[in-house]
């Protein structure tokens, strides 16, 4: 039995941070963890950058509602279903990726949960567990199934790693370059290649 465990915003959406980046024009909200690789460094400025600019969960929600999936993605996403369970594990929010979901047809979400006010401002945010993406791996390897991991950033390694198989999605060229022993695609096309020749092989 075969899983494929894989990064939403970048692989499948937009960055949601950078399209806030773009609505609002705070330019700092424009860091990812393709850019930071510690998740909780990353988070504290975000939430930082929130207070300061008055920007609440309303004015996020409204950005991700208009965002549509990549280009191909849910169509991939259609194609793999036939062929492996897909498991999409990500750092964002069950409160901004809903509308997501929705457009990529509502695929499983392992995913992280705000803590907002009475005002609706985002006050904090709470993992599901620490090294999250690498568990949710580790867990359904110690259930017997084959594990693909794919994604595109730094907190996605960890998970790459520990699968029986992983895959840089379109990463950047700075985390290509620290991780250069890991293979890389740059279309869906060629996701699809790597993963039927792993199911094809039974394993590496």
């Amino acid at each position: 039995m075969y899983i494929v465990c894989s990064d939403l915003e970048g692989v499948f959406t937009p960055e949601i941070w950078i399209s806030v980046a773009s609505h609002t024009g705070i330019s700092e909200l424009k860091l990812t963890t393709r850019d930071i690789s510690d998740y909780n460094v990353l988070m504290k400025r975000r939430l930082e950058i929130l207070r300061n600019n008055n920007l609440s969960l309303h004015l996020i929600q409204h950005v991700i509602s208009s965002l549509k999936p990549l280009p191909g993605a849910a169509a991939f996403i259609a194609w793999l279903r036939q062929r492996a369970q897909l498991v999409v594990v990500s750092d964002t929010f069950v409160e901004f990726a809903s509308p997501l979901m929705e457009k990529l047809g509502h695929p499983t979400l392992f995913c992280n949960h705000l803590t907002v006010d009475h005002l609706g401002n985002i006050t904090d945010y709470n993992l599901r567990q620490e090294n999250g993406k690498m568990r949710v791996v580790e867990s359904l390897q110690n259930l017997n199934y084959k594990v693909i991991a794919v994604g595109d950033s730094y907190n996605d390694i960890s998970m790459i790693r520990q699968a029986d198989t992983g895959i840089l999605f379109k990463p950047p060229k700075k985390v290509t370059d620290d991780n250069s022993d890991l293979p890389v695609v740059h279309s869906y096309d060629e996701l699809k290649d790597f993963i039927l020749e792993f199911i094809d092989n039974g394993s590496l």
